[in-house]
Formats: C-alpha cells, structure tokens, sequence
C-alpha cells in the first residue's frame, strides 16, 4: 500500500497571498492546501497527511497583534508536536516569530519571501517529516516485534530499548535451544554475561548448572586445574583431589569470559572438549566425560590473535559457532537512560534509601558522555551519585561527569535526532564547514541552523589558518 502524500498546509486569510504561494508550489510540484483560520487549519491537520504548516502570524480582524496567531501555533505544537511549522511574519511581528522559534517553530520567513529560499525550505522540512514518521513506523514495528520476544523468552531483566541491542537479545533468545557453542563478542562492560544468562535461561539446560569462570582473573598455572580439575600432587600445593568447572557444570552450561586468556595447553584441552565431550584432570591418566555446552566471551580481536600465533584457528571455529556482537553503550544511547533509572531504582531498594531522580543537568550530562567503561561504567556513576547526592535529584557532579569530564557524542538521543544529525552534518561536510552555505543548502536561515546544531549537539572544529 503506497502512504499517502505529504502535503504543506497553508494558514493564510488572505487570498492573494494564498494564490500566490499555491503557483510558486505547483510550479515545483509540491502538494498543498490551504486553511483561511484557525479552526479549519486544525481541522486539515486531523483530516489530511500535513507534512509542514506554513502559517501566517496574524488573521482578521485584529491583524496587528498576532494573538491569533500566537494561540494558534501553541495550540497546534502541543497537540502535534512533531509537525514541522514554519512562519510567515511581516517587520511587525518579528519579533513574535522570534520568540515562536524558541518555542519550538522550526523557522520563519519575513515577507516578502525569496522563492527559491522558500521552496528549498519547505522541501527540506517535507524530507524531515517524512523521516520522522517512517522512524515511528519502524519503532512501532520493532515494539511488536520486542513485546513478542519479551512474551515468548526469558530475558533475564535485560534493560533496552535500542535496536542493536534488541538485536543481540533476540539472536541469544533464538539460539538457546540449538545447544551449539556461541561467542559472545563486545567491549568490557556492555553485558556480554547477559547474553549468556539468556542463552541459559532459554536452553534444555535451563535447571541445569549455569557456572560462570574468568579466566582473565586466573593465575595462567591455575587456569587448567580450574577448568580440568586436578589430582592431589598433581602440582605443587595441590593436597587434594579437585574437581574441574566441566564435571561441576555436567549437563548444563560453562561460561568462559575472556577466552582469549587460556593457556596454550588449556586451549588443547578445551579443543578436545568441545570435540568428543572428554578431558582428563591434571594428573590423571584417566578419561572423563562431561556433557557441558560451551558459552564463550571475548573483548579481544580472536582473528588477529590467530595471526600472531596466541590462539588456535580450529578451536576458534569450534568456538564461533554462533557469534553474537554486543555493541558498545555509545553506539546504543536510546539504552543509557533506562539502565540508569533501572540502576538507580535497584541501588534505593538494596540500600534501603529514598528513590532519586534525574535532573535535566544529569540527563544531559549522561547522553553527552563518551562511555568508554560502557554498562559497568554507567552502573558505578549511579551507585556514587546515590552515595554522595545530598537531594532528591541527581545532579551532573553527583555521577562525576561535571564541567571538563563531558565528552561529546557522535550519536543523538533520538532516531529522529539521530537522522537530522546526520542530515545536518552532511550539509556541513558538502559545505566544508561553512555554515552560511550550509544553511542555504539546508534551505533555512544561518540563525536556525545554528539553534539546530546547538540542539542536536554539533560542534564545528576550529581549522588553523595556513
């Protein structure tokens, strides 16, 4: 089924006016239609696909106040509050129009208008709009799509709301049942052991044994007792028989994070493992068998590892199964919000304190941050704030990111903001960073550019001179 049209809707009671605008629009192929007052405007709006409203700032009789004008595009911003709007305003309301942008219109035009500035406006506000409503489309049908995931799996608690996140969750959900290895990939701290948790909670093996082991946190000498287990004697200060991680875990689970720190030797055993299920103990002539599905995790590049001779090719592909990336938190913002309310919630529950909020400073301040430490990061910035906060909302000093520790950040809070970023900086890249041209590229004026990139974050580096 193909959408219906976009069209610009024109707010003007005088008709020569109207006329006027409606050739210069068929002349460029632009779809409009017109509204002489407010209540007919409002009622286009709900009847047709208004992509933007150009309206005029004053009607009959009182054309020298504005107030009508002024009424009418609050109205229409509060119960649209996405549709683009931009003014038409003689001298004697400028300053209205001025105002109304900071308001949220997202340009005005003084009369008389330039064409061609015009038309390049209009046109560039009809793509926005148009962006806008396929990203509330696509979000509604992700929605769908997670509230089926979240209704048919076990998710563990996990807390997004991104795409590429959700991504991650469903693939770890839909693999559960195969019982094939799986390689978790992805910066420290960004949930690679939630995955694992999933996969877990979602197999045949979920009553099983679930035992997690780091072996970045082991001793290199330890790391194959730990996973093998060990006879008494089989090495100096070994009293006793120990069992290994893979009998502990006999039908069920062993999650290995930063596999890329195994052992040459460990790497063998694991290999034999995952082929034929059998190992031996440290010590031991005899063989074991252990029915154990095998979850890997690595921040490390294992392709590179294998160049430089530190890991085994075959027992990568053993491993590598099935790959799921899990990004890290600053290619993922939409995420970053909900974990820190969830964070916050949690810490007041396990501490007994009063529940907190986020102040618009600490919001601001979390979404411009760079995140290198991701999820753990995020996490520990919240358990401070609650510890060292002294009110009811959290302030940006509070998780440690005050003035000078903000970083800027190359995605925006939104996909909406996220798509107008984008849309914004290439018109700066093609313009070579001169904003004058930029704007008329964009088809608004250098003022609204300006409030544009203030808005979505945007910052000019400053060249040298040669």
């Amino acid at each position: 089924m193909t959408e219906p049209q976009l069209k610009v809707l024109v707010i003007d009671d005088q008709e020569p006016v109207v006329e006027a605008l409606g050739v210069l629009f068929d002349l460029h192929a632009i779809p409009w239609v017109s509204a002489p007052d407010p209540d007919r405007a409002l009622a286009v709006i709900d009847s047709q696909p208004v992509g933007v409203v150009l309206q005029d700032m004053n009607f009959s009789p009182r054309r020298i106040s504005g107030d009508e004008g002024i009424a009418l595009f609050r109205r229409i911003r509060a119960e649209h509050p996405d549709l683009p709007i931009l003014l038409i305003t003689a001298w004697a309301s400028l300053e209205t129009a001025v105002q109304l942008v900071k308001e949220g219109a997202d340009d005005y035009i003084a009369k008389p208008w330039d064409d061609a500035k015009l038309v390049a406006t209009i046109r560039n506000l009809l793509k926005l709009r148009a962006l806008q409503l396929e990203n509330a489309r696509l979000f509604a049908e992700r929605r769908g799509a997670r509230e089926e995931i979240r209704g048919r799996y076990d998710l563990c608690g996990a807390i997004h709301e991104s795409e590429p996140m959700h991504r991650a969750i469903a693939l770890a959900a839909h693999v559960a049942a195969a019982d094939a290895p799986v390689l978790v990939t992805g910066p420290s701290g960004s949930g690679k052991e939630k995955i694992a948790e999933i996969i877990q909670a979602n197999s045949r093996r979920a009553q099983r044994p679930f035992l997690k082991v780091n072996l970045g946190a082991l001793p290199h000498d330890l790391i194959e007792s730990e996973l093998f287990g060990a006879e008494a004697g089989a090495y100096t200060g070994a009293s006793r028989l120990r069992a290994g991680r893979f009998e502990a875990a006999d039908g069920g689970t062993l999650f290995l994070d930063e596999i890329d720190s195994l052992t040459p030797a460990g790497q063998v055993k694991l290999l034999r493992v995952l082929q034929s299920g059998e190992f031996q103990r440290l010590g031991s002539s005899t063989t074991r068998r252990a029915d154990v599905r095998v979850i890997s995790a690595t921040n490390a590049d294992l392709k590179q590892a294998i160049g430089a001779g530190a890991f085994r090719e075959d027992l990568y592909f053993r491993l590598n199964v099935v790959e799921i990336a899990v990004p890290p938190l600053r290619e993922r913002p939409e995420d970053i919000l909900p974990l820190a309310r969830h964070f916050l919630e949690r810490t007041a529950r396990e501490r007994g304190g009063a529940p907190r909020e986020l102040g618009q400073e600490a919001i601001r301040a979390l979404l411009s941050h760079a995140w290198d430490g991701n999820v753990r990061e995020l996490q520990n910035r919240v358990e401070r704030a609650m510890l060292v906060s002294e009110g009811p909302l959290l302030t940006a000093a509070d998780l440690g990111l005050g003035a000078g520790e903000e970083r800027p950040r190359a995605a925006a809070a939104t996909p909406d903001e996220f798509q107008e970023r984008r849309h914004v900086e290439q018109a700066l890249l093609d313009a070579r960073g001169v904003v004058a041209r930029a704007a008329e590229e964009l088809g608004v004026s250098r003022q609204a550019l300006y409030r544009k990139m203030v808005r979505l974050g945007i910052v000019l580096e400053r060249r040298p001179r040669v």
